[in-house]
């Protein structure tokens, strides 16, 4: 197996591909990030206090948070790519596995955005929309953009992701949905989807009671599952597992309010998309001509930096910069200027021949490049463009320029440190490349037993009911294998996809909210769980989870649950100015459904039916007194 792996792998080691796809890649992952660090911000008392404001135990986790928040930006615009993809990976680690959120607040997708960014770290990130790509080019200003080639990279760093991030998830997920009987039924979207604490805001009602469609939307998820990893890369299918995939994911995050996991799988398509689309998108989305050429001072350094860092995010192609020197003389709009005026100025012209020189140049240049015309139209407002003439003036008139011609340059050389994936796929000769498929091979192979370890022993001996402490030989195998899991969970992300089944279902019958009683006695409903039972926003992603999933189940855990109202409780008064002394909080209750056959309209259902009260719960200075029934699941 490991030589057939190797083999694989030496062959597609050297075949190249563009890199956008994994350029965007790197930009949404790190987007994605930035978001979900600004949701911990917002809820950090939430999540990180014992006493939400009122007990903090960790005063400087916001500091660590922007802190965090930085690194994602800086990997997001792709500024010193090889640093913020490591440092990103340590602070999903430390915050994933050393604070609250591994217990009580699990996103859903920590594990998986751990082991996204495990791979991030040996891809070719800085290749396409990429700071780091223009930094390279700034050490060397006086090198037309022209003159480089479009970035490729070898497809094992799209495809060793995809097989490791998406095939291995969805082969491990397949295999728990077979011992659930509503996926059985084909009903494995359908359920989730019609129970009010999972469900958007969007009204998918009309969907959801066409059952052949959904049996078939059920099944479709199964077989793209288990057959995914087999065939994604054959160049026929792989549209169509791009199209399925797409629009699975893309389901999820419109429906759900687990929208953080679906934006977080999406965004491995940009790794699936097959290459052809980018080349056709590019072509679509660019201008077929120029609709602006820009003239600059080729002896001028700063220019030519100007040049490149324009160039760099006109992604539309929509301007030409051409040096004055070679090329003004060939436009009898230059007919009127001198030599010296010609380079005194930057200049643009656009299709009708119009002329622009300075702020009135860069003004075009914004509007030209089409999501930046609002910076544009600003500068050409009158206060604002006098100011910014001065100050073109000012730079302009004390710029430095060089007396030779450019050929006479001799370009210093900054050297930059070759990033991982340099290391592995851009060493020089065959007998190396050859050597580090082979390891590649091996490390897959690794990956490969550590998934079997993990699908192997939740997804069937779990499954099967298999006593694993039968005797001393299979106990010692069980525990090795749990600590070969708590390795592969914590640092590659590698853990059982067991969502959404029918030991998570079974017997859910019932909802719980919190509304509260002001000095006037008139009640509000807390901003969490409205009238319906839908967990409003922003109360998405880790905060669903931690009631949707840990407080309010099937077998309720009272100590739990009266833990996170008290949390909820001690949050949201405060960030709704209540007077804790005089408000009194009322816990209530509705009757839901959850069966594994087809009802029609049961989302609508179980969005109906009335509350009633079954506890309260008020605070006296940092205590907390809650009066809850003994059992909560016989009510």
């Amino acid at each position: 197996m490991y030589h057939l792996f190797a083999s694989k792998i030496n062959s597609l080691f050297p075949q190249q591909a563009p890199a956008t796809g994994i350029g965007l890649f790197r930009l949404l992952f790190g987007l994605i990030t930035l978001q979900e660090i600004l949701f911990l911000i917002y809820f950090n008392h939430l999540i990180f206090d014992p006493i939400p404001y009122m007990d903090v135990e960790f005063p400087m986790i916001t500091f660590f948070l922007w802190l965090w928040a930085a690194v994602a930006f800086c990997l997001m615009i792709g500024y010193r790519c090889q640093t913020s993809s490591i440092a990103n990976y340590v602070f999903w680690l430390v915050f994933v596995n050393f604070t609250p959120m591994q217990r009580d607040f699990d996103g859903g997708f920590d594990l998986f955005m751990i082991g996204a960014n495990f791979f991030l770290i040996f891809m070719p990130i800085d290749k396409a929309f990429a700071i780091d790509g223009l930094r390279k080019k700034l050490a060397t200003p006086f090198v037309h953009y022209s003159q480089y080639p479009a970035a490729q990279v070898s497809r094992l760093a799209y495809y060793l992701p995809v097989i490791v991030c998406l095939g291995f998830l969805y082969f491990d997920s397949a295999i728990h949905k077979m011992f659930a009987e509503h996926w059985r039924n084909g009903l494995g979207a359908w359920l989730p989807s019609s129970m009010p604490y999972y469900i958007s805001a969007l009204d998918m009602s009309w969907l959801l009671n066409i059952e052949p469609l959904q049996k078939l939307i059920g099944y479709i998820i199964i077989v793209f599952q288990f057959s995914f990893l087999p065939l994604f890369h054959v160049r026929l299918l792989r549209p169509l597992y791009f199209l399925i995939g797409v629009g699975l994911h893309l389901g999820i995050t419109l429906s759900f309010n687990i929208y953080p996991f679906g934006m977080g799988m999406l965004i491995f398509y940009t790794l699936m998309m097959p290459f052809s689309w980018y080349k056709r998108l590019g072509d679509w989305l660019r201008k077929p001509q120029p609709v602006l050429t820009v003239f600059f001072d080729q002896q001028c350094p700063l220019c030519n930096r100007t040049v490149l860092i324009l160039n760099h995010f006109d992604i539309l192609h929509a301007i030409d910069f051409k040096p004055a020197q070679g090329h003004a003389r060939h436009y009898s709009a230059f007919d009127k200027l001198d030599d010296r005026a010609l380079l005194t100025d930057l200049y643009a012209l656009d299709r009708e021949d119009r002329l622009y020189a300075g702020i009135d140049t860069y003004a075009q240049i914004f509007i030209a490049m089409g999501y930046t015309a609002v910076i544009g139209w600003i500068i050409k407002l009158p206060l604002i463009h006098s100011l910014a003439g001065a100050g073109y003036r000012r730079i302009a008139d004390n710029r430095a320029r060089l007396n030779c011609d450019v050929s006479c340059i001799k370009e210093p050389q900054l050297v930059f440190q070759p990033t991982l994936y340099e290391r592995i796929f851009e060493t020089g000769t065959e007998k190396q490349q050859k050597r580090n498929a082979y390891k590649i091979g091996k490390v897959l192979l690794i990956f490969i037993l550590l998934q079997l370890n993990c699908s192997l022993h939740y997804g069937l001996l779990y499954r099967l009911k298999v006593d694993t402490r039968q005797s001393p030989i299979a106990s010692i195998l069980a525990d090795m294998s749990n600590a070969v899991l708590m390795f592969s969970h914590t640092f590659l992300g590698i853990t059982p996809h067991a969502l959404y089944l029918h030991d998570h279902f079974e017997g859910y019958n019932h909802l719980l909210a919190i509304t509260y009683l002001d000095a006037n006695g008139v009640e509000h409903w807390l901003p969490f769980v409205n009238e319906q039972g839908r967990l409003l926003a922003p109360n998405w992603g880790r905060v669903h989870s931690m009631w949707a999933n840990i407080a309010v189940t099937p077998n309720i855990d009272e100590l739990r649950l009266k833990k996170f109202i008290m949390k909820l409780t001690a949050f949201w008064g405060k960030k709704l100015d209540l007077d804790f002394e005089n408000t009194r909080f009322i816990i209530k209750m509705k009757k839901t459904e959850a069966p594994f056959t087809w009802e029609r309209d049961l989302r609508n259902k179980n969005l109906s039916g009335d509350w009633q009260a079954i506890g309260s719960a008020q605070w006296q200075g940092k205590e907390f007194k809650i009066n809850l029934p003994k059992d909560i699941d016989i009510l």
